[in-house]
């Protein structure tokens, strides 16, 4: 991918320019806030080097949409404030928009899934918006908000796909580039491209030398193919934690932008995903959503590969807290920190304690336990105990397995299947 020269000025492939981001941070002063960087001591041991958090989940509504929403609805004309503002999401470009409504005055209608978090539609129903529950997926809510926008003469707010949106955003970078003036590299999670795409215009016209990398779920990576085929290219399917970067397919505007400032993209698991947000938790005390710790994922993943000073840009922290459970507990199965086994015991009084104190003075905690006689595959005499337990980690694991056949147990996995 091309690189934008250095200076003040637009490349000449991207729609966006510094210029623009600036003008758009004067729009702002008054309505976001300067979002802190945080030292991440863990990240930085691991990669040789300074690693630094940009807090936009700490933003007004909980994430960076509020910068593009409200540059997109400032600049409006007298006759489409009128007619109001209308958008489709499944949460934080909602609630964006709605505060960002709230804020000037004009009415807003937001269209949002029928299964969308409850958190998420009463914050946007309490910035003041009319929400609607349509359809099963977003694409659903899509099209109920562009039928609105046609009816009515609302103005459709897009989520990433337009200049002053890309502005907006791009206003993340200035911070950055201001907060850590030696920063390196600069990790940005990508759905439509509209952060990244702003990011890196802000970055780059000041720091040509810094290199923006785009971090998308591997379940949702649009921008790789596309990029291979030369324009926007839809996905076939999604299936994605991180439902705040799930786009199946990059904008018509911010695919320039991208292609003409982006140094490099990279793909991050459903793992990797889990295990970030955890990392954020427990040892930044931050809570980021699955989306907005993409880029501590690809940290975490290759520690190595990213120059330092690096910034992972958390971008939001809008999580409903059954997916939090769900995430963190995967989390800690993906960091060897759950561990699931069946173990073989003879079936006489006392073997169920024994077993359960052997764990015990190995210092794991039995979170389930289930006690079977019934299998055709058991000798007869014996049973089966299916046990799941927290762990230390990796170590402590082979360490549970090695003194359970030490005492004469046999050991499966869930499915059955020999243990190591």
């Amino acid at each position: 991918m091309a690189v934008a020269e250095p200076g003040p000025g637009r490349s000449p492939d991207a729609p966006v320019g510094l210029d623009d981001i600036r003008a758009a941070r004067d729009l702002l002063a008054d309505v976001i806030r300067p979002t802190p960087v945080t030292h991440s001591r863990a990240l930085s041991e691991l990669a040789g080097g300074p690693v630094w958090f940009k807090c936009e989940n700490l933003q007004r509504t909980g994430s960076f949409k509020i910068r593009g929403a409200y540059t997109r609805i400032q600049r409006l004309g007298e006759r489409e404030r009128a007619t109001g503002v209308v958008a489709a999401s499944a949460g934080n470009h909602a609630q964006g928009v709605a505060l960002a409504a709230r804020l000037l005055g004009i009415p807003a209608t937001v269209f949002m899934p029928e299964r969308a978090a409850l958190p998420k539609v009463d914050a946007t129903r309490g910035y003041g918006a009319t929400v609607h529950l349509v359809g099963e997926t977003i694409e659903g809510s899509i099209a109920a908000a562009t039928e609105f926008a046609e009816r009515t003469g609302s103005v459709l707010v897009h989520p990433f796909d337009h200049p002053d949106i890309i502005a907006g955003q791009g206003t993340v970078g200035c911070e950055i580039v201001e907060q850590i003036p030696d920063v390196r590299t600069v990790l940005v999670p990508t759905g439509g491209g509209g952060l990244l795409g702003g990011v890196a215009a802000a970055v780059k016209a000041q720091r040509p030398d810094v290199r923006v990398v785009g971090v998308q779920a591997e379940g949702a990576a649009a921008w790789p193919g596309s990029l291979m085929s030369g324009g926007p290219r839809p996905l076939e399917a999604m299936r994605t934690i991180a439902d705040g970067i799930a786009v199946g397919r990059p904008g018509d505007v911010t695919y320039p932008q991208v292609e003409a400032l982006v140094d490099e993209f990279v793909t991050v698991g459903e793992d990797a995903l889990s295990r970030a947000l955890l990392h954020c938790l427990e040892r930044a005390k931050l809570l980021v959503e699955p989306a907005g710790a993409a880029g501590v994922a690809a940290l975490l993943e290759q520690p190595d590969r990213f120059g330092t000073p690096a910034v992972a840009v958390l971008s939001g922290g809008n999580v409903d807290p059954l997916v939090l459970l769900h995430v963190i507990q995967h989390g800690m199965a993906a960091a060897s920190r759950y561990l699931s086994l069946r173990v073989r015991v003879g079936d006489r009084p006392g073997a169920l304690a024994e077993l359960l104190a052997l764990i015990g003075s190995l210092g794991a905690n039995v979170l389930d336990i289930e006690h079977s006689r019934i299998s055709g595959a058991l000798p007869l005499g014996d049973v089966d105990v299916a046990l799941s337990m927290e762990t230390r980690g990796p170590e402590h694991c082979a360490e549970l397995v090695e003194a359970l056949r030490a005492a004469g147990h046999a050991v499966f996995d869930v499915a059955g299947a020999p243990v190591w």
